[in-house]
């Protein structure tokens, strides 16, 4: 349940602060606009370190909470310069009739960019939903109660400890035969390969819904011109 839902609402709010945040980037009339852009694009080749990041996230309360997964992730520069490039393609016609019937900057950020952003927002979603999928880093460093143990961080300790795992199940065949000729099939690399197909199913699963805006997303988004 932690694992779908950071992986649902972590998705959902990282497409939507993309696509907003790359639509006020494409805006002329935004206070500061190339200041926070470029201010935006540093932070992608610039890191603090674990340790800083730790204390932050130790100063806003947010160690030990399901929030420590959704915040951090909200904003993705290298997603917004896909979003914002994208935008830049769609024709100015199509904003400026809007803002001649009396749209405002949300209405026309709802009505207009939202549903001709679909192929970008499709790629921002595959890229937002495999990384919260896949991460365990964050619950190792900042989660200590097993209540808020991600999946993969689950697995992620019982690929450490397959071999102790495999000793487990063939231990506790007992004396049935059918049981032990089962446990005894049961290898530290049976259980690896068990992890990692659970691990990859769901992906499995959502990147076929997302495929056919993949390739039309990512080469608009990533090409200028």
């Amino acid at each position: 349940l932690v694992s779908v839902g950071r992986t649902v609402i972590g998705t959902a709010l990282t497409v939507l602060a993309s696509a907003f945040l790359g639509f006020m980037f494409t805006q002329e009339n935004m206070w500061g606009r190339k200041f926070w852009y470029r201010f935006m694009v540093i932070t992608m080749y610039f890191n603090a370190g674990m340790i800083p990041m730790f204390i932050t996230m130790k100063t806003l309360h947010l160690t030990n909470t399901f929030w420590v997964y959704i915040l951090p992730a909200i904003v993705q520069p290298f997603n917004i310069i896909l979003v914002k490039t994208y935008i830049e393609s769609i024709p100015k016609a199509l904003q400026e009739a809007a803002e001649i019937d009396g749209a405002g900057t949300f209405k026309i950020f709802y009505k207009i960019i939202l549903p001709a952003c679909t192929p970008i927002m499709a790629t921002v979603a595959i890229f937002a939903a495999v990384a919260q999928w896949n991460s365990f880093q964050d619950t190792l460093i900042y989660i200590t109660d097993q209540k808020l143990y991600s999946l993969q961080y689950l697995l992620y300790t019982y690929i450490n400890q397959a071999s102790s795992l495999a000793s487990m199940v063939k231990n506790s065949a007992g004396g049935a035969l059918n049981m032990a000729a089962i446990a005894t099939q049961q290898t530290p690399t049976s259980i690896r390969m068990t992890v990692s197909v659970i691990v990859v199913l769901p992906i499995l699963f959502i990147y076929p819904m997302f495929q056919r805006f993949f390739v039309k997303g990512i080469m608009i988004g990533s090409v200028k011109g």
